[in-house]
């Protein structure tokens, strides 16, 4: 019961809030002229593609106290509801994951989450929520949002998240992306035409970096989003979260566990489990002091640290952070600005305010699911037109290689315009 009364007083919390922002989101001012959002990235054709054609980004989000913004987005589900069919999807090792498709209300479902379309197949938004497994309401209204865009949202369950069956003794650690890669093998092969894109939430981001880091160019997917991500995530275990935050997330996790406390037992000492009193140790536990697993903190980091393999990422990756996130901490601290300013894949898009996944603007809608939503559509643009400029060039050249050597010589420096040089220049710099 205590659970449940928890639950009803965040509930209560969470309409005072809604009655908080709509009361004072009239008299909300913005700062001026620092209070614009600013990308931190290097230099390329695809930045400054991004720079003039993505408007949200120069668009700010209300100042307001970080911790109402947090909550506030976190716990209203936001006008509407959300139809979710899902799909258990087995693994290899046998443990089961589960994959949520969004549908609209009036829309028929035809099987296993499949959606009948008379034209090209729409694009999916595969969202991979926090590693607490909530599905949080800024969660549910990025999916109400991307499905009204158009696209086919995708709420990605780990084992024993949101009601996911327990199948098998093997839990995985949030760094690890196997699951995530069979997921998106299976993705690919139910549609393999339809544009693939990921975004993620908070301690979520984890994961989605993970697997970019160790597929490379074969992570078929278009571009990637983080909003309000965790990036150094053993720092952010180690120097612990704002005592709200930590309660919390150590309360919940606990009690998602606790479900499986007899079956989890023959893995692992729950004893030890359940008198964990901070994030650390409940993760050691799990993972490092096993009856499978006997690794040192620092070993288990070396496998799991998001950031191990940065540097094979090879998708356009947009994370979406603000420097009053009380979750995060401080961000000259908690982020990498080196990786920003010197990864042509990274984006970095920071705001003076916004909480951690807050962002919210003076109608309470969120700012940043209209940034990585318009932040996609600008990549695929860009994407298609660097495409239609190769094919012209490639087509002009192949009809010069008919021609004598010397006119043909003479027509290949014609037809060398300017904007070519430009496509050379940022592949070389785009993938080194």
């Amino acid at each position: 019961m205590l659970i449940w009364d928890i639950a009803v007083w965040l509930v209560l919390f969470a309409l005072l809030l809604g009655l908080y922002f709509t009361v004072t989101s009239a008299t909300w001012e913005a700062d001026g002229e620092d209070s614009v959002p600013k990308l931190i990235c290097k230099p390329s054709a695809l930045s400054s593609y991004l720079t003039r054609n993505c408007k949200s980004f120069w668009l700010c989000p209300r100042a307001g106290w970080p911790h109402l913004q947090t909550l506030y987005s976190s716990l209203w589900p936001g006008p509407g509801s959300l139809h979710l069919v899902r799909e258990h999807l087995q693994m290899s090792d046998g443990g089961v994951i589960g994959l949520d498709w969004a549908v609209s209300g009036e829309e028929e479902v035809v099987g296993e989450g499949e959606r009948r379309y008379r034209d090209s197949p729409p694009p999916i938004l595969l969202l991979i929520p926090n590693s607490l497994g909530a599905v949080s309401g800024h969660c549910r209204r990025l999916l109400q949002l991307a499905l009204r865009r158009g696209y086919r949202p995708l709420l990605f369950n780990r084992r024993l998240h949101n009601s996911v069956p327990l199948t098998s003794r093997r839990l995985l650690p949030f760094g690890d992306p196997s699951d995530l890669r069979e997921a998106v093998s299976y993705i690919r092969y139910k549609h393999p035409l339809a544009p693939l894109f990921a975004a993620s939430e908070s301690s979520g981001s984890a994961l989605l970096l993970s697997y970019l880091g160790e597929c490379g160019s074969s992570s078929y997917m278009t571009a990637a989003a983080c909003i309000s991500p965790i990036l150094r995530c053993q720092h952010w275990l180690e120097d612990g979260l704002h005592g709200l935050y930590h309660w919390f997330m150590l309360c919940y996790q606990k009690t998602s566990l606790s479900r499986y406390a007899t079956v989890l037992g023959e893995i692992i000492d729950t004893e030890k489990l359940f008198r964990s009193c901070t994030l650390r140790e409940l993760e050691e536990t799990l993972f490092c002091q096993s009856k499978i697993n006997n690794l040192s903190w620092a070993s288990y980091w070396e496998k799991n640290d998001p950031l191990r393999d940065v540097d094979e990422v090879a998708v356009p990756l947009l994370c979406i952070c603000s420097k009053d996130d009380p979750c995060r901490g401080n961000p000259e601290v908690t982020l990498p600005f080196e990786l920003f300013e010197t990864n042509p894949y990274f984006f970095l898009l920071l705001t003076n305010h916004g909480g951690h996944c807050g962002f919210l603007t003076s109608s309470c809608s969120s700012w940043s699911h209209e940034a990585v939503l318009e932040y996609f559509k600008s990549v695929s643009d860009f994407f298609r037109a660097e495409e239609r400029t190769k094919s012209v060039y490639r087509r002009k050249m192949s009809m010069t290689s008919h021609k004598r050597r010397g006119a043909a010589t003479h027509n290949k420096e014609s037809v060398c315009f300017h904007n070519i040089h430009e496509i050379f220049n940022w592949q070389r710099s785009y993938t080194r």
